[in-house]
């Protein structure tokens, strides 16, 4: 089940209605024939692993990385919230020690091979150090603290034998902006800010990784108050820039998409980032103009051409629903339509939580599509399961 994506290229349509090839191609709605729920991923596995976040994919020549965040080692006690054991709540510290998680990683990866759905439900092999535990990609440096600072995974792309991370930074709070009500069943044990986000580039070889340092050398390259671009990062053929993708949170608490490109050859120069200002499209070295592309996504998102359906297409998680929604559009930065849902998750309510669930993550695989993108594949996190839920989606 080779994905036509197996280059990890793009093709790129300039028009909704356009030329590839000798074949004229329009763009289709969407409309779902069928989903199929495939299961929590990587949950058979021989490190102790109990969960783990992210889920991010980056295509290489030969092999996929899966790019995670927290992941957990210990075990599960049926019938307890792993993030309330004995019915309290985890602090907001490194979990390593703390009730059944014998230790927590901030960030960690593995590979399957470019063969399908197949690689990834049956031929993934974790990263891990000399010492045979699960690596940590991209490790905290002088200055952070384990209980305070946390690297979580967004996306990367694999250049000319590097390849690049995105990592946004965050930091753990006793309350924040997940804590809601209050009222005794909407409360998270896990809250944080957001400090920004920024790259780091290393290699397939040794898997060794250092952060990049933008003008100001700060490894910070989008702060708080900018979007976090490198949530996805698209690389397109015969297209001469990479788009980023970054999603903030605007003042009315609204999840607010924007976009940014930079020519492969300049990834690591800051200043050469341009941000789209305007529709027509213009572009703008000004952060401070980036325009909202679409909204409601959270920071999560993937953006990929879809060969079946004509059109670029985004998926995300609708805010922190139980929906996963795509769009389209006909070029990468827009116009965009409005969120279509995908599919609909269902997660077993039999056993009371002590807060409200929350779904997030939501986010495609391009890699793995199948039938020239007809088929694609989606993964979502619900907190209390904490594994990549594999969905099947198939356009009609």
């Amino acid at each position: 089940m080779k994905s036509r994506y197996g280059g990890g290229y793009y093709p790129a349509p300039a028009l909704p209605e356009f030329l590839i090839g000798n074949e004229c191609k329009i763009m289709k709605s969407i409309k779902i024939d069928s989903t199929e729920d495939l299961g929590p991923l990587f949950v058979d596995n021989p490190h102790k692993m109990i969960g783990q976040d992210g889920a991010f994919s980056i295509l290489m020549p030969e092999k996929t990385l899966w790019f995670f965040g927290d992941t957990l080692i210990g075990r599960k006690v049926p019938g307890e919230s792993l993030w309330f054991p004995g019915g309290k709540p985890l602090p907001p510290e490194d979990m390593s020690g703390k009730g059944t998680i014998e230790y927590m990683f901030n960030n960690t990866g593995l590979l399957v091979p470019n063969t399908g759905v197949d690689g990834v439900l049956n031929d993934f092999q974790y990263l891990l150090d000399e010492s045979g535990k699960l690596k940590v990609l991209l490790p905290l440096i002088d200055g952070e603290d384990r209980d305070r600072d946390r690297i979580w995974c967004q996306h990367g792309v694999s250049l000319n034998g590097k390849l690049y991370l995105s990592l946004i930074k965050v930091q753990m709070l006793e309350h924040g902006f997940l804590t809601g009500s209050g009222d005794g069943n909407n409360l998270l044990p896990v809250n944080f800010k957001v400090i920004g986000s920024g790259l780091a580039v290393g290699n397939p070889n040794d898997w060794e990784f250092r952060r990049l340092l933008n003008d100001k050398q700060d490894y910070i390259w989008w702060p708080a108050y900018v979007p976090h671009f490198g949530s996805t990062i698209l690389k397109v053929k015969q297209d001469p820039y990479l788009y980023f993708y970054g999603v903030m949170m605007d003042p009315s608490g609204v999840q607010c998409c924007s976009i940014a490109r930079v020519a492969p050859e300049h990834i690591e120069d800051y200043n050469s980032y341009e941000y789209l200002v305007s529709d027509k499209p213009e572009w703008s070295g000004d952060i401070r103009k980036a325009m909202t592309i679409f909204t409601d996504a959270p920071s999560e998102v993937s953006v990929s051409y879809n060969d079946y359906l004509g059109a670029f297409l985004a998926v995300h998680s609708l805010q922190t629903s139980d929906k996963i929604v795509g769009r389209t559009a006909p070029n990468p930065w827009g116009p965009w339509s409005k969120p279509v849902e995908l599919c609909t998750v269902n997660v077993d309510d039999s056993v009371k939580l002590p807060y409200n669930r929350l779904i997030y993550a939501g986010k495609e695989h391009p890699e793995l599509a199948e039938d020239n993108g007809k088929t694609i594949y989606v993964t979502y996190v619900e907190f209390e399961e904490y594994f990549p839920h594999l969905i099947k989606v198939t356009f009609k």
